[in-house]
């Protein structure tokens, strides 16, 4: 495995909502996508979904609160809970989870990404 540089990864897509690939420990992969608008309200049923921010600031809504992540923090989505992102401005994110997760979760639709894609 070689290092991995994110701003180089980052710079080698330009499209919002469609997670890539970096790395892969275990079972799990670590995904960079670029946000920006509102993606739709979903939930994944069986696995936690972590957003760390890795350059500008994102919400994420909830049924009952809303978490504001800017650069530098991280958020642990629980497994189950409905959830819907969105960043006013480009956001870069940073995603934990296990291998063959859809972006969408439960709610496929215009905004599902083709899965296991890496850059």
């Amino acid at each position: 495995m070689a290092k991995v540089n994110l701003e180089e990864k980052f710079s080698a897509f330009s499209d919002h909502w469609s997670p890539r690939v970096i790395a892969e420990m275990n079972d799990y992969q670590f995904k960079l996508a670029k946000m920006e608008g509102e993606f739709v309200w979903h939930n994944h049923v069986d696995t936690d979904e972590v957003f760390i921010v890795v350059k500008g600031s994102m919400c994420i809504e909830m049924e009952h609160e809303t978490v504001r992540l800017n650069e530098g923090e991280m958020y642990v989505v629980p497994k189950g809970v409905m959830h819907k992102p969105y960043a006013v401005k480009e956001c870069h994110v940073l995603l934990v989870e296990p291998r063959g997760v859809v972006n969408t979760g439960d709610a496929e639709g215009e905004l599902t990404a083709e899965n296991d894609v890496w850059i």
